[in-house]
C-alpha cells in the first residue's frame, strides 16, 4: 500500500530534544544503598530474635530501595520528539512514561522561562488542576503546549522556542492556524 506524499515546505520535518537532571542520580544511589541494605540483611539476618522483624526489615528495604532507584531513574531525563503527526514525550532510559500528543488536539504553543519543581510539586510527571499535567525534570525554561479547553501539558526541555517553531511549522503544514497568544511567556 502506498501512501499520498507529504506536504513538502521549508520547514523541517521532525524536531528532538532533551533536559536532564543528573542529581537524579544522587537519590538513585540512595535507592540502591536501600536496596543493598535489604539484601544483606536478608542474607545476614539483622541479628534479633523472630522472624517478623527480620521480614519487616528485608521487606521495607527492598521496596523502598526499587520505588526510590526506578522512580528516580525514570525521571533522569526527557525527550521530546515533535513531529508532522505528534508531540511524543518519553522519560528516562526506559522510556516510560510515555506520552504522544496527536497534532489535533494542539491549538498552540509557547515558551515557559523558567519551570520550577517547587511550583509544580516535585521532579517527575505532575498534574495540577489549575495548572494540566507535567513531565519535569530539572528547573528552567521549558515548553508549554495548549491542548484546548484550558488544558495544557507543561515539558522541561532544551531549546523550548525551536520546539514551539517546530509545533507552529506542523500545524501550518497541517492547514490549522496556532491560536494567537502563543508567543514567549
Amino acid at each position: 500500500m502506498k501512501h499520498a506524499p507529504r506536504q513538502q515546505t521549508g520547514a523541517s520535518q521532525e524536531w528532538t530534544g532533551r533536559a536532564t537532571n543528573r542529581m537524579q542520580w544522587v537519590l538513585a544511589a540512595a535507592g540502591a544503598a536501600c536496596l543493598a541494605l535489604g539484601i544483606d540483611l536478608a542474607v545476614d539476618g539483622p541479628g534479633t530474635s523472630g522472624l517478623a522483624p527480620l521480614v519487616m526489615s528485608v521487606v521495607g528495604c527492598l521496596a523502598v530501595g526499587l520505588l526510590v532507584l526506578f522512580g528516580t531513574i525514570a525521571f533522569t531525563h526527557v525527550h521530546v520528539r515533535i513531529d508532522y503527526d505528534a508531540v511524543h514525550v518519553r522519560c528516562g532510559h526506559i522510556g516510560v512514561p510515555r506520552r504522544r500528543i496527536p497534532l489535533e488536539e494542539v491549538s498552540g504553543a509557547q515558551v515557559d522561562t523558567l519551570i520550577s519543581p517547587r511550583s509544580w510539586g516535585g521532579w517527575g510527571y505532575r498534574w495540577r488542576p489549575e495548572m494540566g499535567t507535567a513531565v519535569i525534570v530539572r528547573r528552567g525554561p521549558g515548553l508549554v503546549i495548549d491542548l484546548g479547553g484550558g488544558r495544557h501539558f507543561t515539558v522541561t526541555v532544551d531549546d523550548p522556542e525551536g520546539a514551539v517553531q517546530a509545533i507552529r511549522d506542523c500545524l501550518l503544514l497541517r492547514g490549522t492556524r496556532p491560536a494567537a497568544g502563543t508567543g514567549s511567556a
